[in-house]
């Protein structure tokens, strides 16, 4: 696995424009390009290629396999919050009538949790349209790479027997209990789980991470390379922390939400990306450019 230098916040930004010739386009009022407002701390890492663990479930002759490993590129510099989003961070969207209470009474500068990937959603256009950029959730794929060395993939049960996967569920129960995880339920204040090799804080602590991918069941072929079928699932996301695992979207409406209804847990949070491509693309627009 290789990863290329972290960049402090500040140091690429409008120099890549002014690279492109078109930093004048910058000056212009309507793209607001303001101090973001509540992600005042970004880490900027350079491009570079890692071996990921693809997310999802895997099958082959009905059986669960281990995830193929692939080498995925990060092509531009990527531009992630160094914090979670914070409680006081949320509650601004919450005051502003954009985003729905957290499903925690916590206050202060931890992380927020209780939030479901729709209030996660929320939270990111709400703060793209207070400070003219794109917010975003990560990837799967982006997370791993911000992640570096805390980065754990799934949690292989070791049982699987098809019709019946209640074994492998307990199974995988027992290898995490295993590791030693102690129950760990309150959030802590910022950078209280320390930093990681490319300057994120609090990555793999007792909070997982709400990401943009779907979940996906594939069928592998039987050469066990090459994938037969796949469907993606936006019902549910991966979540990142402590090892990847998958999620509900977790919609609070009965009415509407089906097998998706429920309360968002008191250990999951998010941090975003800002999107400095779609920037890119906005400005070239302006100028005249397809």
């Amino acid at each position: 696995m290789s990863f290329d230098p972290v960049f402090t916040f500040g140091t690429i930004g409008a120099a890549a424009l002014i690279g492109m010739g078109i930093a004048h386009a910058l000056d212009d009022g309507s793209l607001a390009l303001t101090q973001p407002i509540a992600a005042s701390e970004l880490v900027i890492l350079g491009p570079g290629s890692f071996d990921h663990p693809q997310a999802g479930e895997f099958l082959k002759e009905n059986h669960p396999v281990a995830a193929p490993v692939v080498q995925e590129i990060i092509e531009a510099p990527l531009e992630i919050m160094k914090y979670q989003v914070s409680v006081l961070d949320y509650g601004r969207c919450v005051a502003d009538g954009a985003c729905k209470s957290a499903d925690t009474r916590k206050i202060g500068n931890i992380p927020v949790t209780g939030v479901s990937h729709i209030d996660a959603e929320a939270y990111a256009t709400w703060l793209s349209a207070r400070t003219g950029e794109v917010w975003r959730l990560p990837t799967d794929v982006e997370w791993a790479y911000a992640a570096g060395e805390r980065f754990r993939g799934d949690i292989e049960g070791g049982e699987d027997d098809p019709n019946n996967p209640a074994r492998r569920w307990l199974a995988q129960y027992r290898t995490e209990t295993s590791l030693g995880r102690k129950p760990d339920p309150e959030p802590r204040a910022q950078a209280a789980f320390g930093i990681n090799s490319k300057g994120l804080a609090d990555v793999a602590g007792n909070v997982w991470e709400w990401t943009s991918t779907c979940f996906v069941h594939t069928t592998m072929a039987s050469d066990g390379v090459k994938v037969a079928s796949s469907i993606d699932n936006c019902g549910v996301h991966a979540v990142e922390g402590f090892h990847r695992t998958y999620m509900s979207n977790f919609i609070r409406d009965g009415k509407s939400g089906g097998c998706a209804v429920g309360t968002p847990p008191d250990n999951l949070g998010f941090r975003l990306v800002r999107d400095r491509t779609s920037l890119v693309q906005a400005a070239l627009r302006r100028l005249g450019f397809s």
